[in-house]
């Protein structure tokens, strides 16, 4: 018997992208440092004191998303968090551009100077990198998930109704969405939205083959059994439930849209499409009939400046603001954003567009685009049906909430009480958003990396021949 050593084998490490993903997180933070100061420079002549210190935190915050992604998820997709990154950095822009006016606004008017809400949002954005963080070393397998499919559910709409409960629950604009305990409020139906796609992606997985099942067709429709049409009531009746004791068209429409969505990509029968927008219409028109503050919202959505004093004035004050922006938008702390009600939360994409023009709502729009497709890419690109769905889920949650936001703003559809993801002030909607990242992200480490990879340190150096 002869041995013979061959040369060393040639080291080959599998390209994680980290690299790719760290050029693109420095250029989403420059660009939304170029977008801060441009702010000071516009309003104050110069750079506010304080806007080194938050320029400071942001760049360790990107250090902490770069490291905990190397380290905890190293295949992951390389352009999510960088978009994300940019998205809240614009957020946090705005909000300090507003609070300049604001504090402007209470100087000339001889009162004290309000604390900025950039600090608190920037507390917020803190601690949902943190969250995401969790969620990495927490979830090393998002297929864990599925075993609490159930308890996820029954979360999930505790949350959802929460606020309904006396003593906590805080109806503000209108809508029941909070709960209040002592200084410190919350959003409860964030975080149900996450819960709740995980619950849809494990009910769908066990029961896809039999919701595909046909048994009839009715003008070429295909309709599956009368005993599997149960779950698409459920969602309707709860979606309803929402819609009447909260008030709250915008979560009414994204829970159902979300799930009559997962189900045509489940089962692949567009007849579930058909279903769901039969039982949509049907509940919008009951919606307008039975309750006033549903056909208030209807009618101001078709004849904003029929009451533009009162009920109208936010749309038609945003209109105002998108028509003053134009194409190019008046720049960066040169508009009047401020007249637009709600301008911080609701309104905010009303602000951007005053200021950066349709060309800077559209890079924008792109931007979420973006983190849907990779979100979507992921999904496709997963091995298991769970985590396919799960993918598909918390990107459709995304695009839904973004289309039923501008939408509304820009009046193609009523106006929501929904938030912009990553731009709107408010800590709910950013500590749930990241959460639903650092879920895409586990899920697209599993999907991406190799069958075959191996430690650079554990891989054979030679072959030896017998």
């Amino acid at each position: 018997m002869s041995t013979a050593a061959t040369s060393a084998a040639p080291r080959y490490r599998q390209p994680t992208r980290r690299w790719t993903e760290l050029g693109l997180l420095v250029t989403a933070y420059a660009v939304g440092v170029a977008a801060y100061i441009q702010v000071d420079l516009a309003v104050l002549g110069s750079v506010a004191e304080d806007t080194v210190p938050v320029l400071a935190v942001l760049a360790g915050l990107v250090l902490v998303l770069h490291g905990a992604v190397r380290l905890l998820a190293r295949w992951a997709d390389p352009v999510l968090v960088p978009a994300v990154l940019a998205l809240n950095m614009l957020g946090l822009t705005m909000i300090h551009r507003l609070d300049l006016a604001d504090a402007r606004r209470a100087a000339q008017a001889g009162e004290p100077i309000p604390s900025p809400d950039v600090y608190t949002q920037l507390t917020w954005t803190t601690l949902g990198v943190v969250l995401f963080v969790a969620v990495l070393v927490v979830v090393r397998d998002h297929r864990v998930l599925q075993r609490y499919t159930y308890t996820f559910m029954l979360a999930g709409l505790v949350l959802l109704l929460l606020p309904l409960v006396p003593g906590i629950g805080a109806t503000i604009n209108g809508a029941t969405l909070w709960i209040r305990i002592g200084a410190l409020s919350f959003q409860p139906g964030e975080l149900a939205k996450i819960l709740l796609t995980i619950f849809f992606a494990g009910y769908l997985t066990v029961t896809r083959d039999s919701l595909a099942f046909v048994r009839t067709k009715i003008l070429g429709v295909e309709l599956p059994r009368g005993r599997d049409l149960g779950p698409l009531f459920v969602a309707w009746f709860v979606s309803l439930a929402v819609l009447v004791f909260e008030r709250d068209l915008g979560t009414s429409l994204l829970f159902f849209g979300l799930f009559v969505t997962l189900l045509y990509i489940a089962t692949q029968r567009r007849s579930w499409l058909v279903l769901g927008a039969v039982l949509f219409l049907s509940g919008a028109v009951f919606a307008w009939l039975a309750f006033g503050h549903v056909r208030l919202r209807v009618e101001i959505w078709l004849d904003p400046f029929a009451d533009e004093a009162s009920a109208g004035y936010q749309i038609v004050q945003s209109l105002y603001g998108l028509a003053s922006g134009g194409m190019f938008g008046s720049g960066l702390g040169q508009g009047w954003p401020q007249l637009v009600p709600y301008a911080k939360s609701d309104f905010i994409i009303s602000a951007f567009g005053e200021e950066l023009g349709l060309i800077g709502l559209m890079a924008m729009l792109v931007l979420y685009a973006i983190v849907v497709e990779r979100g979507l890419r992921t999904a496709v690109a997963c091995r298991d049906v769970f985590g396919s769905l799960l993918a598909a889920g918390l990107s459709i949650v995304l695009a839904l909430q973004v289309f039923i936001v501008v939408g509304g703003v820009t009046r193609l559809i009523p106006l929501t009480g929904l938030t912009t993801p990553f731009l709107s002030q408010g800590g709910s909607s950013l500590i749930a958003n990241w959460i639903a990242i650092a879920l895409l992200m586990r899920i697209s480490d599993t999907a991406r990396q190799p069958d075959d990879a191996v430690a650079l340190e554990d891989a054979p150096t030679q072959v030896v021949r017998l």
